[in-house]
């Protein structure tokens, strides 16, 4: 548990996680270039400290953006350390008791849980030590990350809403565009809770108050795949063994935890037409393009008076948000085999999916089919609905291991016989689907045969094709099981760039073909027309900014010279 932001920070300083910048690094574009090389290091790179903004706020970008930070910020020593309790506790929770002995043991672990819940903050928040009745954002050093975004944009906004007919509070993540100095976009999806609140308001001024910073687990929860309904808060209690305090906030009815660094209150008027939000450089590595999205109106800023303002970058992977998709599948993992997957061994989302695009998935398997049956589940369980591309596995394989997971495809994989197609909702940041929030799906049944499924009758592919999986420029069949098309700007060496646009490029239904015996998938560029919708750009830095940031590297203080990493891409 963490008092502040601040509190946080200063942990990372001890553990030698940080680097304090004090040269004036621009919030336009400057900062995001910055920690884009940083982000992108092997090991994830420092937290950057940005003292000098322009502003009288320092910003950090990069928290998240490495195993051990992330682990600093939930307050353990390990995933499996959550993992386990969370296990410990179900376990005791379900376990049938016959005896008062027996019941009367529990009683601990109630107590414990009780703890968890949201209580009110007694006394001055420090979350409004300064309170600006007249919004100014221009005050806060928000950042333009990218060359064509539409303009400024708050990224790690955690943004609370209520249900208007339960009351239930829900606590998203949904970036802001700032559009003056009191109004900015709220980019939430259909899929949304945010956006079901908002539809569901019967007055024209549906309350939304913004907060940012504070301690770090309220970030984290912001973006958990949790249940509608369930708080985000009570979530937040159970990480940091402790309940959040909430304050009233100063000019709308919601409350917000009382130590965080800036709270934006305001409301959206539902008679109000929507504006044009966008474009912006997102997670998936292409600039999600404008659309229209509700107006949100400012009416009171607060303040700490040590405020950090916290700030992520995303774009073409890695980026810090691939840590904190580490953290989700482990808090995770054991709701989600409890509650509807049973079988399921492990679960991984690799980093080149962007969260939705791959799941590497093993299970216990112990019936023809089951591969099926787990896909189908999975892709009815929350966020996991997103999923384009599933490869299921048996439980002996590392699915954190990508060579142990082809090796599994080679072994077990005939691509007429195990490839399994769907449709179902997808990511709305998803521009490879031919309608918006909705395209094809994919499982790869990589798992052994059984007599029912063809087993006893199996050829031995792998005497036919030499690879898994075989990247190329051509349309040409090649010796892989299957072969995937990228742009001729890939390096077929490397994979890790190449599956990253095999996700984001692909839609499984539309670019799939079997030719002979193998599949082959287009993970071009491709051109608007029949089935296909406006193709947006690739997320990249420009020369300009690439240019000032190499003339100041020296000055930032961060160690040796580190190009950036957009020049291998900027011909294209």
């Amino acid at each position: 548990m963490y008092k502040s932001l601040e509190n946080f920070i200063e942990l990372l300083d001890s553990k030698g996680e940080l680097v304090k910048i004090k040269e004036y690094v621009d919030p336009v574009l400057e900062i995001a270039e910055i920690t884009d090389r940083i982000s992108k290091q092997p090991d994830g790179g420092k937290a950057l400290l940005f003292e000098n903004t322009g502003t009288a706020f320092p910003v950090i970008t990069n928290m998240f953006g490495s195993k051990r930070r992330i682990l600093y910020a939930l307050g353990v020593e390990s995933f499996e350390e959550i993992e386990n309790y969370l296990n410990t506790l179900v376990e005791e929770i379900t376990r049938e008791r016959h005896s008062l002995i027996d019941k009367i043991k529990l009683l601990p672990q109630l107590k414990e849980a009780s703890e968890w819940f949201p209580v009110n903050h007694k006394g001055d928040a420090p979350c409004q030590e300064i309170v600006l009745f007249k919004p100014e954002l221009d005050r806060l050093p928000i950042l333009q990350c990218w060359p064509k975004d539409g303009g400024r944009f708050i990224t790690l906004p955690m943004v609370h809403t209520e249900d208007p007919e339960t009351g239930k509070r829900n606590v998203g993540m949904y970036r802001m565009q700032v559009f003056s100095q009191d109004s900015t976009g709220m980019h939430w999806h259909r899929h949304k809770t945010g956006a079901r609140h908002f539809a569901n308001c019967k007055t024209n001024q549906f309350p939304v108050v913004v907060t940012l910073g504070g301690d770090p687990v309220y970030t984290y929860v912001a973006t958990a795949p949790l249940p509608e309904g369930i708080d985000e808060y009570l979530l937040a209690g159970f990480l940091r063994n402790k309940a959040v305090e909430l304050t009233e906030c100063l000019t709308q009815p919601l409350k917000v935890p009382s130590d965080c660094d800036f709270v934006i209150e305001g409301y959206i008027d539902k008679s109000e037409p929507f504006a044009i939000e966008g474009p912006f450089g997102d997670h998936t590595g292409y600039y999600s393009l404008p659309d229209l999205y509700p107006i949100f109106h400012i009416t009171c800023i607060s303040y700490r008076k040590d405020a950090v303002y916290p700030a992520t970058l995303v774009g073409i992977p890695p980026q810090e948000d691939r840590f904190m998709a580490l953290a989700t599948e482990k808090i995770f993992f054991t709701p989600l085999k409890l509650s509807l997957v049973p079988e399921l061994a492990d679960l991984h989302l690799p980093e080149e999916g962007c969260g939705h695009n791959f799941a590497f998935v093993s299970i216990k398997k112990s019936f023809p089919g089951e591969a099926i049956k787990v896909a189908h589940a999975l892709w009815g369980a929350g966020q996991m609905m997103f999923n384009k591309i599933m490869i299921i596995v048996d439980e002996n394989v590392d699915v954190h291991n990508i060579e142990s997971v082809y090796q599994a495809i080679k072994n077990n994989y005939s691509p007429k016989r195990d490839t399994h197609f769907s449709r179902g909702p997808l990511d709305v940041l998803d521009h490879a689907s031919p309608t918006c929030g909705f395209g094809g799906k994919m499982l790869i049944d990589a798992t052994s045969k059984m007599i029912e499924e063809g087993g006893d009758k199996m050829e031995v592919l792998s005497d036919n094709f030499e690879f898994p999986i075989v990247f190329t420029h051509e349309e040409v069949v090649t010796n892989g099981l299957i072969t995937v098309i990228v742009d001729q700007t890939i390096n077929l060496e490397d994979h890790y760039t190449a599956l990253w646009q095999w996700g984001a490029n692909c839609d499984p239904i539309r670019d799939s073909k079997f030719v002979g015996k193998s599949l082959v998938m287009d993970a071009r560029h491709k051109i608007k027309g029949e089935g296909v919708r406006e193709w947006p750009e690739m997320v990249l830095s420009n020369i300009e900014t690439i240019d000032i940031v190499d003339k100041k590297w020296e000055t930032l203080e961060l160690g040796d010279f580190i190009p950036s990493p957009s020049r291998r891409f900027l011909k294209q």
